[in-house]
């Protein structure tokens, strides 16, 4: 059995880990939380935990011996730079804590993404330390989260993020000429390779999973063919992209409540570009070739189960 602590686990992904957590008898989980609680949250104990306070992090991954840590949180304010790096620091220094894995869970980023997203060096930084350290680490690649494209039908606990595909709407802003492979995965997959995963001895640097690899350009056709209706279609250049200037779509201006238009056109834009170069956006699948009974939500499946009749 592996104790396993999730930080964030309270919030979207690392809900969504908890959740098939508490489908098995395998593995015991906690959530690592600012607030204390003697509830249960989502089936797992509550650890009252201090992000800046390394030594006390260190304290209670031993009492509660912690074997593995996942860290979930998310990219907001400082939670990067100062939650996971000194989590982190509290893994290396706890006696009984062996492996971590930090808040990846995306594409590939590039390294010189930086220069964009500066929320990216602390990022890069976490993977730095652990690879310096003596814990055993995965960074967990899955591409983009199908999820998105079938909101509000199907099961998840990520916040909308809309891009190049509208499918209630029938429209797309394709990024570049929507020729690049991209990788989907539903996060709900996601959870299930990283449970799996933890029964493991042996974890390489970097666990890669794929729920489907598809081309916009065929995503779109997957949707028309299986919905019966031509959806309207445009192509945002990369060096549109690169500008900042993206085509709306429906489905963003809900989003302009909690993220507002510029920022959300600014971070989109940077994103969709990323898809439209193989390099970022297409993961390959090695955890799906190690572990093939698993098997993953895909495009057609997701429009036919969710869009079909709407």
């Amino acid at each position: 059995m592996v104790r396993v602590a999730i930080a964030g686990g309270g919030g979207k992904l690392g809900r969504t880990i908890l959740d098939v957590l508490s489908e098995q008898d395998e593995h015991e989980a906690f959530v690592l939380s600012r607030k204390a609680s003697q509830d249960r949250k989502h089936g797992a104990a509550v650890l009252q935990v201090d992000y800046t306070d390394i030594e006390s992090m260190t304290q209670t991954l031993e009492e509660n011996r912690i074997d593995t840590v996942i860290c979930t949180i998310g990219y907001h304010g400082n939670s990067l730079e100062v939650a996971q790096m000194n989590l982190i620091r509290a893994a290396m220094a706890s006696r009984t804590t062996r492996r971590f894995v930090p808040s990846t869970f995306a594409i590939s980023y590039p390294r010189e993404s930086v220069k964009e997203l500066s929320t990216l060096t602390h990022y890069f930084a976490a993977i730095d330390l652990l690879e310096s350290s003596d814990l055993q680490y995965t960074v967990f690649l899955n591409g983009c989260f199908l999820d998105y494209w079938a909101m509000p039908h199907i099961k998840t606990h990520l916040s909308p993020a809309p891009f190049a595909v509208d499918v209630a709407s029938r429209t797309a802003a394709i990024p570049g000429d929507g020729e690049a492979r991209v990788t989907f995965t539903y996060s709900y997959d996601v959870a299930r390779f990283v449970v799996r995963l933890l029964g493991e001895e042996e974890w390489e640097p970097v666990s890669k999973v794929a729920g489907d690899v598809k081309t916009w350009n065929e995503f779109v056709g997957i949707a028309e063919g299986v919905i019966g209706e031509k959806f309207k279609v445009t192509y945002d250049s990369v060096e549109e992209l690169k500008e900042g200037r993206m085509t709306e779509l429906p489905s963003q201006v809900e989003c302009y409540e909690t993220f507002p238009k510029p920022q959300f056109q600014w971070f989109m834009s940077i994103f969709s570009r990323w898809t439209a170069d193989e390099n970022v956006g297409f993961v390959e699948g090695t955890l799906n070739e190690r572990f093939p009974d698993i098997q993953c939500l895909d495009v057609r499946n997701m429009i036919e189960k969710y869009w079909k009749s709407k």
